[in-house]
């Protein structure tokens, strides 16, 4: 409602300096007129006088709404900066302060439909804090919670300008590189898991070692006939394999394809 009314204002003013104009315009067309008919010396001052006077109510007019203008600039800037920070906080995961899975959901549509229209590789990420369980049990939610921000920033570390990391839910991350097919994204997960394992986790009340965390991740890419589902089902089906084969690793989706290949054979 604020900014409506200071809108209403500042159009008022517009149409104000709009009149001003005209009026002066219709004032000089008189004193025009005035001129050409001739007259004394006494009439040409009053003359004079008139068209100063109409300038300087023409100049206040323009003067005040240009403040306003500067004003009102200033204030849609700082509602734009608040709309920035409001928009931003809605898709950002508050305690890792990665994306959240809206931003991801939304950012995974925009690449697939990039990676169809030019043809290039979009590869998935998705990764798994080990034991996670086991530190909220012995530990407690608030190291749980510094678990989780290690992962993150970790995640944040190991990506460049294109890709996006997400929190995907509970101590599940998503990662998405465009432009990067299956071989460089494992070698970018498997990055991240040696970046992760090196980390010592320590417990900020006491000093205390906790140990390392580790995660397991699992790799897919985009094929031509995949749906954002199809895409995430088998992201999800090579991270749970590299959790059934003891965790702390990588397993892309050709490693799952040679495994239904042997089954099959």
């Amino acid at each position: 409602m604020k900014h409506k009314d200071e809108i209403e204002q500042v159009m008022a003013m517009i149409d104000a300096a709009i009149g001003s104009a005209a009026s002066y315009r219709e004032a000089l067309a008189d004193a025009k007129e005035e001129i050409a008919r001739g007259g004394n010396r006494e009439q040409l001052r009053m003359i004079v006088e008139s068209l100063v006077r109409a300038t300087r109510d023409v100049e206040t007019s323009n003067e005040t709404l240009q403040q306003r203008l500067n004003d009102s600039r200033q204030e849609i800037q700082t509602l734009e900066k608040n709309l920035a920070v409001v928009r931003t906080e809605s898709l950002t995961d508050p305690l890792t302060t990665l994306a959240n899975r809206k931003f991801f959901n939304n950012s995974i549509h925009r690449l697939i439909a990039e990676a169809e229209a030019k043809t290039s590789p979009l590869s998935v990420v998705l990764t798994d804090i080990d034991h996670f369980k086991n530190f909220n049990d012995s530990y407690g939610h608030l190291t749980g919670d510094q678990v989780l921000r290690l992962v993150a920033v970790t995640v944040k570390q190991e990506i460049k300008g294109q890709d996006i990391a997400a929190r995907y839910g509970g101590e599940e991350f998503a990662i998405l590189l465009p432009r990067t097919a299956l071989t460089q994204a494992v070698t970018v997960a498997d990055h991240i898991r040696g970046s992760v394992m090196r980390k010592e986790l320590i417990r900020r009340s006491t000093g205390e070692s906790l140990g390392r965390v580790t995660i397991s991740l699992g790799v897919a890419t985009w094929r031509r006939a995949d749906t954002i589902s199809t895409l995430m089902e088998r992201a999800d089906a090579c991270l749970y394999a590299a959790k059934r084969g003891g965790r702390n690793c990588v397993i892309a989706e050709t490693a799952l394809d040679d495994e239904a290949e042997s089954q099959v054979a």
